[in-house]
């Protein structure tokens, strides 16, 4: 029964492609799947494993992936970049074909590619390889082309391939640091008092546009990809920006200000607060966030290679009697040259750490034989009344207020004990763990 299925599925995919072919080239569709059909029975036997007269269809999984990443790239801050992938051969790019400074190369911290230098001051570069992890797939869903199979794996496969693309996309057109050709730029608005950080205003965004400006950036074809935490502050405090926003969320396309085309982005790279890029995938800490950039289209370039399916079957699997499968895409994005993009990051004012009260008095204390008690008085620099605490089994103490009472017992003289002895007393701040110790001694009595 499962062979027969196998046949027919066969059968219908060689119709489809048969009938395709023939009407790109003017032919009869009928005719071109008859063909087809014939071609797919005739040889069959000699097509090789993991075409579609095989049974597992890579090719077409292949190929739907290949869609929904294409796809992906629509209305996003990639599209419209110019596209080097007809220069790409064997998932190798030559930059003097794509017009690429090698100083962009030598300087970048994004990919680090093995360089091939070659005549005429050409470099080869590898494109980056992007590789998803291992998803099982039964026997029934890999052999059927089961179209809903097919498409929660393309989706899951295509993101994830999508995601990555995109994150080192944007780290790679953000500069390591401010120089005179790559601005790093820091915001000016108010400070955020839980996270120290300073927001983002209008002023920056026309602080962008004036270093786009200086840089002889020409007006069309500007882009700002703006972090979340940016376009949550110019939400707060710029309606023309509201307004944009609001016009199209189906997709990262806030609108157009400033000369820019704005997107929104949640993947930026960090800056240390020093103003250094992090390297890809690094963790903030403390007083780090997300930029925003800004780039010249034309100064970029993206290209795209080879996207290929793998697959173990079943029979390789005796214990769970799985197939595995998972993609492997290449692609790449840079600067053609280093000179025409800026990131605005975000200053970072670190929290005033409230200064801890003071107690002032006496640090010791002398009191006489005798029982008795003694009055001292410990200010405090917040105004705050004072506790008071020992341990000791002679001298007790109490406050109030700021004035602590030290009332201690009798000494009498013993000729086997110590001539003096001592208790310490632990004053304090109320509400506070601000503390002070004063040492109290006592001399024993006189043998008269």
């Amino acid at each position: 029964m499962k062979r027969l299925i196998l046949m027919l599925t066969a059968v219908v995919v060689n119709c489809l492609m048969g009938a395709t072919f023939a009407q790109t080239i003017g032919a009869d569709p009928l005719a071109g799947a008859g063909v087809m059909t014939v071609i797919g029975t005739v040889f069959g036997n000699m097509i090789p494993a993991g075409s579609l007269g095989a049974g597992v269809y890579t090719e077409v999984w292949t190929g739907e992936l290949v869609k929904f990443l294409r796809r992906g790239m629509e209305a996003t801050f990639l599209d419209g970049i110019p596209d080097a992938s007809s220069l790409v051969n064997n998932d190798v790019i030559h930059l003097v074909e794509v017009g690429v400074d090698p100083d962009v190369l030598i300087n970048n911290t994004t990919y680090p590619i093995p360089l091939q230098a070659l005549d005429d001051a050409d470099i080869a570069i590898q494109l980056d390889k992007f590789q998803t992890k291992v998803t099982p797939v039964t026997d029934d869903e890999l052999y059927a082309i089961s179209y809903d199979k097919m498409t929660r794996v393309k989706e899951s496969h295509g993101q994830a391939i999508h995601d990555s693309k995109f994150t080192k996309a944007a780290h790679a057109l953000c500069a390591t640091q401010n120089t005179a050709t790559t601005p790093v730029l820091k915001t000016t608005g108010s400070v955020d008092s839980v996270t120290g950080r300073r927001k983002m205003v209008v002023a920056d965004l026309v602080s962008l546009k004036r270093a786009m400006d200086s840089l002889k950036v020409p007006v069309e074809g500007r882009r700002l990809v703006l972090c979340n935490d940016h376009v949550n502050d110019l939400l707060e405090t710029s309606q023309a920006f509201k307004e944009q926003y609001n016009i199209d969320r189906n997709n990262g396309t806030v609108g157009r200000l400033y000369g820019f085309d704005i997107y929104e982005y949640a993947n930026n790279p960090l800056y240390t607060t020093a103003g250094v890029k992090k390297a890809l995938g690094a963790s903030a800490d403390t007083g780090e966030f997300q930029c925003s950039f800004a780039f010249y289209t034309q100064r970029v370039f993206k290209a795209t290679g080879s996207t290929k399916m793998y697959y173990s079957e079943a029979g390789t699997d005796p214990e769970y009697q799985r197939n595995k499968i998972n993609f492997r895409h290449y692609f790449i994005c840079l600067f053609k040259k280093a000179d025409a993009g800026v990131v605005m990051m975000s200053d970072y004012v670190a929290p005033d750490t409230p200064s801890l009260p003071t107690i002032s008095g006496d640090d010791s204390l002398e009191v006489a034989a005798t029982s008795g008690s003694n009055n001292r008085t410990y200010a405090t620099s917040n105004g705050a009344p004072v506790t008071a605490s020992t341990t000791a089994d002679w001298l007790t103490v109490s406050a109030s207020g700021n004035k602590v009472t030290f009332t201690r017992q009798a000494y009498a003289y013993d000729a086997e004990g110590e001539a003096t002895r001592t208790a310490t007393v632990v004053i304090g701040i109320e509400g506070t763990e601000v503390t002070k110790n004063v040492t109290v001694t006592q001399a024993m009595a006189s043998n008269q």
